[in-house]
């Protein structure tokens, strides 16, 4: 006997969801909920201490008014330091990142097994923690700064490359392909001049962020501006300490503009 379709009664998939929802947003707030409540325990977060603290801020603040300017030259060749171990450390972090972003493209790369190590390897260590380990091994400096930029850089910039890649329209590639055209060509014809103004705006960004990096790399005695503000701290030398915090304010402030002119030519 064949069933009569009219009178079979299907689901109303609204009146399905609103049953769900009220259960599902019981256990999602649950589990928020439960999420910070054991992140607030573990970070021991007190906002009576924040409060019993602001009066210490606010006479630090007044003490540190005027800013001292009389080792202004020095400070402004500790900013230039930062700046160079930004631009050599990005530098050392492309060269790095050119043969890994092959590898962490899933649609060039030669092999699906480095695709997740090559994408997270660098890009997992911070550039404080590479600092930390090249003092160690190469001594206090900006050497050590620049090898701790340089490596963190090269992760994070082969994962947003890499993903820039991916992005492309897989026609170009297939018909370099199809011409017998090897890999290298068709990176080189087919890839390279799709997604090169994208790359570029990437290692400006990741510049643009190591300028900001490279000004705390000296509390770990990794050179730049970022060694005169821990001495300036360690010392309780406030008014110095505010000429090094406007410092490094202008300092990222005009690298954040021309980055951005930069980004905004290569559109």
């Amino acid at each position: 006997m064949i069933e009569d379709k009219a009178a079979i009664v299907y689901p109303d998939p609204a009146r399905s969801w609103i049953a769900v929802a009220p259960v599902r947003f019981v256990v999602t707030l649950s589990l928020l909920i439960l999420v910070y409540g054991f992140s607030l325990y573990f970070v021991d977060f007190d906002v009576g201490r924040l409060w019993g603290g602001l009066p210490r801020l606010a006479h630090w603040a007044a003490k540190a008014w005027p800013p001292d300017l009389r080792e202004l030259d020095i400070l402004g060749e500790r900013a230039m330091e930062t700046v160079a171990m930004a631009i050599v450390g990005t530098t050392i972090g492309i060269v790095i990142a050119v043969p890994c972003c092959i590898l962490a493209a899933q649609n060039i790369t030669p092999s699906a097994l480095l695709y997740t190590p090559v994408r997270n390897i660098l890009r997992g260590i911070d550039s404080f923690v590479f600092a930390l380990l090249f003092v160690a091994a190469v001594g206090l400096g900006p050497f050590a700064g620049v090898l701790g930029v340089g490596l963190h850089s090269a992760g994070s910039i082969a994962k947003l490359w890499s993903e820039a890649i991916e992005a492309v329209e897989p026609g170009p590639l297939e018909a370099a392909a199809l011409t017998g055209a090897n890999r290298l060509k068709v990176i080189r014809y087919a890839l390279l001049p799709d997604v090169l103004p994208n790359l570029t705006s990437i290692v400006l960004y990741v510049w643009e962020f190591n300028v900001r990096a490279s000004t705390v790399l000296g509390l770990v005695g990794a050179g730049g501006i970022g060694q005169e503000l821990k001495n300036s701290v360690d010392l309780l030398d406030f008014s110095r300490l505010f000429t090094i915090i406007l410092i490094i304010l202008a300092m990222v402030t005009v690298i954040d503009q021309f980055s951005a002119w930069l980004r905004r030519r290569l559109v």
